[in-house]
């Protein structure tokens, strides 16, 4: 009888201390690699989280807790109680971060924002990019391009490198699909060339409804062997030289990238692509211009002939 009602005292008290909202304000907790359950509680009480120490660590054990411990941060909401603390912890959802890579952006924009997130645990430096490339799986030697542009969510303490490898993967995975789906007779020998196309086109221009009919001028260029002069290339190629003007010297300036001067595609891409401008790379405009200018409005003018292309020139730049 006795062992009766403590048992049911006891079960009652279980629930009214797991029922109970200890937590009063929203409060962050971090799992270190290494903590153990008692330290969680200890961090807990020090951030006037008040479990009750002996049957939180108790249905901790039932619930494996003690094994199952995810490291991350943790945000616990006003008003939680203990059993919903635990179930968090369980469930293993943790706080998230997120970095933001914007299309057209250079890899050295990229890795300038990683480098400035006091989140991410950094294991790279400037000397390391070669090393980079092997451990994120890429056969190339030069990081430009290779990552898809897009907001990547993530964990405190994620290393640097698991998030490029993340927006890498991301890449090849969108350029592969899209260059098996590409048309006939596109003038690019691999999934690389089109990257470094795609990469041309997202510099050219922001304007949607463009992006076909520049990659569509491109193609045919390459397929009459006329030289792209795209100034983003050139502009790549003068790296900390470019400072707002491309002058006349730049243009005879022999760099890998000065496509007024080189044949076919520069070595590399350019910038980061988006999806639109990888997929109007492989599905380029089938028109006849060869040629087009800026309006100074965010959108150009195309034309087929170099008489109507210097009319345009004269419009519009002169």
């Amino acid at each position: 009888m006795v062992l009766g009602l403590v048992s049911i005292w006891a079960g009652m008290h279980y629930q009214l201390i797991l029922k109970k909202p200890v937590v009063m304000t929203e409060t962050v907790i971090e799992i270190k690699k290494g903590d153990t359950l008692e330290s969680v509680v200890k961090n807990l009480r020090a951030q006037r989280v008040t479990v009750n120490r002996l049957w939180f660590r108790l249905f901790a054990y039932r619930k494996n807790l003690d094994h199952l411990l995810k490291v991350g941060e943790y945000v616990l909401a006003k008003g939680s109680t203990a059993a919903d603390i635990l179930q968090q912890l369980t469930d293993g959802k943790t706080r998230q971060y997120s970095i933001t890579f914007p299309e057209g952006w250079s890899f050295k924009q990229v890795f300038n924002t990683i480098k400035n997130n006091p989140n991410l645990q950094h294991t790279l430096t400037d000397n390391q990019l070669e090393d980079l490339m092997a451990q994120i799986g890429s056969d190339k030697n030069h990081p430009e391009g290779l990552f898809f542009p897009d907001t990547y969510f993530f964990e405190k303490n994620t290393s640097d490198v698991d998030l490029l490898k993340r927006a890498h993967d991301r890449m090849q995975a969108v350029l592969n699909e899209e260059w098996q789906n590409r048309d006939d007779g596109v003038p690019l020998e691999n999934p690389y060339e089109a990257l470094i196309l795609a990469s041309i086109v997202e510099k050219e221009t922001g304007a949607g409804e463009e992006r076909r009919k520049i990659a569509g001028v491109f193609a045919r260029r390459l397929k009459k062997g006329m030289l792209l002069q795209t100034d983003p290339t050139v502009i790549y190629g003068m790296g900390d030289d470019y400072h707002g003007d491309i002058r006349h010297k730049d243009l005879r300036e022999h760099t890998p990238y000065n496509t007024y001067i080189i044949e076919g595609l520069p070595p590399t891409p350019i910038a980061m692509p988006g999806k639109q401008a990888i997929v109007a790379a492989l599905h380029p405009d089938h028109g006849d211009a060869l040629f087009f200018v800026a309006r100074g409005n965010g959108r150009h003018a195309f034309s087929s002939t170099l008489a109507e292309h210097e009319k345009y020139v004269d419009q519009y730049q002169r």
